[in-house]
């Protein structure tokens, strides 16, 4: 009786230590899921390679993963969204437009037109 209880836990613990390693390796694509990482397939995919490779690859697939974040992007910008920057482009070219504006008026239409006169008729 106690050898089948034996043989049971041991098995219990084989897929348990079986699964928590599959479980173990997918934590870094569950953290590119989380972030909305632009490369959560190939994350996803070196972590089932990692499983054959003695592991060597898991611990840069954690950085990898970790590395993006949907707000900040891969963290080298200066800390605002990328909406800001498009405002903020938008404005630099209205201010382009009114100082063009602005010269065109000084320049007057015989300057802007680029018609040159040949002299013929004279």
């Amino acid at each position: 009786m106690l050898d089948y209880f034996a043989l049971g836990i041991l098995i219990f613990v084989g897929l348990v230590l079986f699964y928590g390693i599959i479980v173990l390796h997918d934590i870094p694509y569950e953290i590119a899921k989380h972030r909305n990482h632009p490369h959560q397939d190939a994350i996803h995919a070196t972590g089932w390679v990692s499983l054959f490779t003695l592991h060597v690859l898991w611990p840069f697939l954690w950085i990898w993963a970790t590395l993006y974040r949907e707000d900040r992007g891969w963290g080298f910008g200066d800390g605002k969204s990328p909406q800001s920057h498009v405002i903020r482009l938008e404005q630099q070219v209205a201010e382009l437009r009114q100082r063009l504006d602005r010269l065109e008026g000084v320049a007057g239409p015989s300057q802007g037109s680029g018609k040159v006169d040949s002299g013929e008729g004279v």
